[in-house]
C-alpha cells in the first residue's frame, strides 16, 4: 500500500510541474502582447507636414473626380480609386493585378467603359509620360479619368525662318522674277 501513495504522490506531483511549466512558458507571451503602459487612447504623434500635404493633395484629387464627373458613379471615391489603379497597372503592362482590380471595380457598380475610355486618353499621352519625373504617370492618369477625351498639348510650330539677309562681300545671283499673269487674248471683231 505504501508503494501506490508513492506513485500517486509522483503522478501529482508531475502533473502539478507539468501545469506549472505549461504557465511559466506562455507568460512571456502574455507580458509581449500587453503592449506598453499608456493609454490606448492617446493620439499618435503629429505626421510630418510632406504626409498632410498628399493626403491633401489626394482628397484634392477625389473632390475634383466627384465634381467633375457629377453625372454618374465614376465620380464615386472608390470608383475613381480603383478605376485610376486599373488604368495605371495596365499601363504598365501587369494585367493579371488589373484584371483583379477590375472585378473589384465592377463589384462596385462602377462604369466599365470609363475605363477603357480612361486608357485609350493615355495611350495618346504616352509620349509625354516620363518616368524619371515624380508622379508624371498618376497626373496624366488624373487628366484622362476626369476628362477621357483630353488631347495632349501640341506645342506651336515654329514659324519658318527668313533667309538671311545677303551681305556685301557675297556676289548676289539674279534671281529670275516672279512669272506674271499675262493678259488673255481678246477675240478679234468682225
Amino acid at each position: 500500500m505504501g508503494r501506490r501513495v508513492l506513485q500517486s504522490k509522483f503522478s501529482v506531483l508531475r502533473l502539478s510541474a507539468a501545469v506549472g511549466l505549461s504557465v511559466l512558458a506562455g507568460l512571456p507571451g502574455a507580458f509581449a502582447q500587453s503592449g506598453s503602459d499608456h493609454p490606448q487612447d492617446q493620439k499618435p504623434q503629429a505626421a510630418n507636414p510632406a504626409d498632410a500635404k498628399e493626403n491633401q493633395r489626394k482628397a484634392d484629387e477625389f473632390g475634383e473626380a466627384a465634381q467633375a464627373l457629377s453625372g454618374g458613379p465614376a465620380g464615386n471615391p472608390e470608383c475613381v480609386w480603383l478605376g485610376r489603379r486599373v488604368v495605371q497597372l495596365m499601363y504598365r503592362d501587369d494585367l493579371d493585378t488589373a484584371f483583379r482590380h477590375l472585378d473589384l471595380y465592377d463589384r462596385f457598380g462602377c462604369p466599365g467603359g470609363h475605363v477603357q475610355a480612361s486608357f485609350r486618353c493615355l495611350t495618346r499621352f504616352i509620349a509625354q509620360i516620363d518616368d524619371k519625373v515624380a508622379n508624371s504617370l498618376n497626373n496624366h492618369v488624373h487628366t484622362c479619368w476626369i476628362n477621357p477625351d483630353a488631347k495632349p498639348q501640341v506645342a506651336a510650330a515654329p514659324a519658318p525662318a527668313a533667309p538671311p539677309a545677303p551681305t556685301g562681300s557675297q556676289p548676289q545671283a539674279a534671281q529670275p522674277a516672279a512669272p506674271q499673269a499675262s493678259p488673255s487674248p481678246q477675240p478679234a471683231k468682225p
